[in-house]
């Protein structure tokens, strides 16, 4: 399971990033390209985001757990 754990953290925390850089480029492009997929992007770096915080803490009970 730690492997696991080791192999999800970095993941999630990856597309928490991927989807910010995506949501800002599109943010600061602007034009059409902005408009529907800056807000897109932005929900679900903040989807992500909830899921990078329960591997977090999942990861955390599971080492302190044993």
């Amino acid at each position: 399971m730690d492997t696991l754990f080791d192999i999800l953290v970095p993941v999630s925390l990856a597309a928490v990033l991927i989807a910010l850089l995506g949501g800002l480029y599109a943010l600061y492009r602007g034009g059409d390209f902005g408009r529907s997929y800056s807000n897109r992007l932005m929900r679900l770096r903040v989807l992500l985001q909830f899921v990078a915080v329960m591997v977090l803490v999942a990861a955390f009970w599971w080492k302190t757990r044993g």
